[in-house]
């Protein structure tokens, strides 16, 4: 049931500063998943404890775009799609691989 609510761990410098220092670890998720759902899908998935969930609804931004197509300027717009994040705060002691997937505890 839970699988489908974690979409892909969020991978960037800021998130690896966040695991080293805070145990904070962050998920793309489901839309539709409330904090409870999450929490229970990440240790679930994880065997960990998890402590504190913090969720983030972006929207996706409009982007324009200018083609020329046989001498002509053709000028189209489109949007890129909306999306949910979740911030897990875990256990001291605990973390998660998340290239591996394997639990260190």
């Amino acid at each position: 049931m839970y699988s489908k609510i974690l979409i892909e761990p969020v991978m960037t410098e800021k998130m690896a500063i966040l695991e080293e220092r805070h145990n904070k670890y962050a998920f793309f998720v489901e839309k539709t998943a409330n904090k409870i759902e999450i929490k229970k899908a990440v240790e679930s998935k994880f065997d960990v404890k998890v402590i504190k969930v913090r969720t983030i609804n972006r929207l996706g931004k409009f982007k324009q775009m200018t083609v020329k197509s046989g001498g002509r300027t053709i000028r189209t717009s489109g949007k890129r799609a909306d999306y949910k994040k979740a911030i897990i705060t875990i256990e001291d002691g605990q973390t998660i691989d998340m290239i591996g997937g394997e639990i260190s505890s």
